[in-house]
């Protein structure tokens, strides 16, 4: 685009300036704008300036849904739950910037024109990008005058193609200090053409030799000095009298298509995928020929890979569950199970009666405690509304979802009750029909993802950035175009692995998925394999409809209870002995999967495989056995199945 004596190379719209950096800023506080490259003469120059919000190119494309009077021309995409799920919702001390609003009153907005803003390439020290993670993508711009211009936000995306279009102008190079910096060098681009083509390296037109580099910097490297070799060799045998080059279309930058050299890579040759088949559930029949006459499970590492293979049947789920989940000891007997839940149930109702002796007054001065309860409330009410085990407004399930997570603030406080836990309580509480039951079957599976709650959220970063690596090295395509299109950070996977897939199956195959997950088989992360195997089932959708970063995230939250975890499971499996039979597979890889020889696996969830049977006391409740005494009543609720026809049997002896 020509403006007079100057030319437009690059323009992209919906960059945002964000001028207050409060959680949720006001409509003014956010001002839409497009960033541009512009050649004058031969300086090259970057400027940003504000355009108005009715404009078309600064249409807002994500929005909070209670902002006031911010209305978005195009349709906004619900993503179908809370914003709140981006950022782990947390008990905390209260906000008081809506205080402090009111009592100041409204204030008149800052003219929008004075953040605008024009920047010589030349004048550019460095350029910092935003960490990845799961908000909008931003760069600041450092100029060598040590002035940091005001983060621009990327809403549409687009960071990757304004660095792709400055590298035509600077060299960028990432600093060695901080991976999230890049260092910006001017050059002389004829000095650097002339050189090459001084030396003859490259093909004899080499224009597009910087772009190259900055490509592909091995692939540009390494074919200069594969030139020097066939040089040299052409020098010494005489054969024509003639330096050898190699001739290719200047305009497509192939490096591959050059001759006299390989480009090896490190990508892994995958093992063919094997076809997987799943196995007839473990019936209650089958279960019993697992245990001795005392009640003691034989061979519980064989029964693990059975339920692995074939998930449970409904009416064994109430008993197995115990095992999987570490109320129960694999070795056990039966008697020594009715022990432990002796132990158990007096454990539960000492922690229940903490919470409930609190009086009013007392609540008035514990705002830990009333924000726990005030959030619970909240979450409870809303878990699992369509499933008849819980739906109604007087419904006794409810109550017991409510206790069950009371008391386990009182049994983990350091970390409370976080949005989402209800969702991983709910199944559990409709398989066990029993609230102490419920109770230790809920603090055995937080054993295993209770890192993915925690406030830094280290391990959710930490498994999205190991999903990304399994991922790369099953599928390097779609990882590419992911990248292309602002998603390769798999933001979009956060509630897969934060609930475990609790809201993307139907509420009957989540209890099959979980169990399978549960044994730990067939190695430790397995439910990264799960999320490998949607993307894989995804895979043709995704690339060939030309999605963008909203489409993608539109289609995925579309996939919710319309995938059957048959497919996915077997599709998960097929991956892992896909993986397991590669034999150059990366060292991270095999680490992850548990298949490195003489190291034990550290699965992201911090635990290989089923929890040990949950015991605070440990030693001294071992050798407390029968010291409880048994006149302590359980006055856990029984609610009797309507629909299974199976029997509700009290923990109590």
């Amino acid at each position: 685009m020509e403006l007079g004596a100057c030319r437009i190379a690059f323009e992209k719209d919906g960059v945002y300036l964000h001028t207050s950096a409060k959680r949720h800023p006001d409509q003014d506080s956010i001002i839409p704008g497009v960033i541009r490259i512009i050649e004058k003469g031969s300086d090259t120059l970057l400027q940003w300036t504000p355009v108005e919000e009715s404009s078309d190119a600064a249409q807002m494309t994500f929005t909070k849904k209670d902002t006031v009077g911010c209305q978005a021309d195009e349709e906004i995409f619900d993503p179908g739950y809370e914003p709140d799920w981006a950022v782990i919702s947390t008990v905390g001390t209260p906000s008081r910037v809506q205080e402090e609003t009111n009592a100041s009153g409204p204030k008149s907005p800052a003219p929008r024109g004075q953040w605008a803003f024009t920047l010589h390439l030349s004048e550019l020290k460095s350029i910092r990008k935003s960490k990845p993670g799961l908000g909008w993508s931003y760069l600041i711009f450092i100029t060598k005058d040590g002035v940091s211009i005001q983060a621009l936000h990327f809403h549409r995306g687009g960071t990757k193609a304004l660095l792709k279009a400055l590298c035509k102008y600077v060299i960028l190079a990432t600093s060695p200090k901080d991976s999230r910096l890049y260092l910006v060098y001017t050059h002389d681009s004829y000095a650097l053409t002339h050189s090459f083509d001084e030396l003859q390296l490259f093909d004899d037109s080499s224009s597009n030799l910087v772009s190259r580099f900055l490509q592909d910097p091995y692939a540009a490297t390494f074919g200069g000095f594969s030139k020097v070799t066939n040089f040299f060799r052409g020098a010494l045998h005489h054969e024509d009298g003639t330096p050898q080059h190699a001739h290719s279309d200047p305009g497509t930058g192939n490096v591959e298509d050059e001759t006299g050299f390989e480009l090896i890579t490190c990508q892994a040759r995958l093992a063919e995928r094997p076809s997987v088949q799943r196995e007839t559930p473990v019936t209650e029949q089958e279960w019993e020929q697992h245990l001795d006459p005392s009640g003691r499970v034989v061979d519980p590492s064989g029964l693990r890979r059975r339920i692995f293979a074939g998930g449970l049947s409904m009416s064994l789920r109430k008993e197995a569950w115990k095992y999987l989940l570490g109320c129960y000891a694999w070795e056990n007997s039966a008697e020594e199970n009715k022990a432990q839940v002796r132990r158990k149930t007096d454990e539960y109702f000492r922690m229940k009666l903490q919470w409930k002796s609190v009086s009013e007054e007392q609540e008035r001065r514990n705002s830990l405690l009333r924000g726990y309860r005030s959030l619970i409330e909240r979450d409870v009410s809303r878990t699992d509304r369509n499933n008849k085990f819980y739906e109604g407004s007087e419904n006794p399930g409810l109550v017991l979802l409510n206790d069950v997570l009371m008391t386990y603030c009182m049994y983990n406080f350091d970390l409370g009750y976080v949005q989402g836990m209800s969702d991983l309580l709910s199944p559990i509480l409709y398989i066990t029909q029993n609230e102490v039951e419920a109770f230790w079957c809920f603090c055995g599976f937080m054993e295993l993802v209770h890192r993915n709650f925690e406030e830094s959220q280290e391990s959710m970063k930490r498994q999205l950035a190991q999903l990304t690596l399994l991922l790369r090295v099953l599928d390097p395509p779609l990882c590419d175009f992911l990248d292309s299109k602002e998603s390769g950070t798999l933001c979009f996977c956060f509630r897969w692995i934060l609930i475990w897939f609790k809201r993307e199956f139907a509420f009957a195959e989540i209890l099959q998925l979980w169990e399978v997950l549960w044994t730990g088989l067939p190695c430790p992360n397995f439910h990264l394999l799960v999320a490998c195997g949607i993307l894989d089932a995804e895979r043709q959708a995704l690339m060939n409809s030309g999605f963008g970063f909203n489409e993608i995230l539109k289609h995925i939250n579309e996939l919710t209870m319309k995938m059957s975890v048959e497919d996915i499971l077997c599709r998960a499996e097929a991956i892992y002995r896909q993986l397991a039979a590669t034999p150059d597979l990366p060292r991270n890889v095999q680490e992850l999967l548990g298949l490195s020889e003489g190291k034990s696996p550290s699965p992201s969830t911090d635990t290989a495989s089923s929890p040990q049977p949950l015991s605070p006391s440990q030693a001294q409740e071992m050798e407390l056995t029968d010291s409880v005494s048994p006149s302590q009543p359980d006055s856990s609720i029984e609610i009797l199945p309507t629909e299974e026809g199976t029997t509700s049997q009290s923990l109590s002896p």
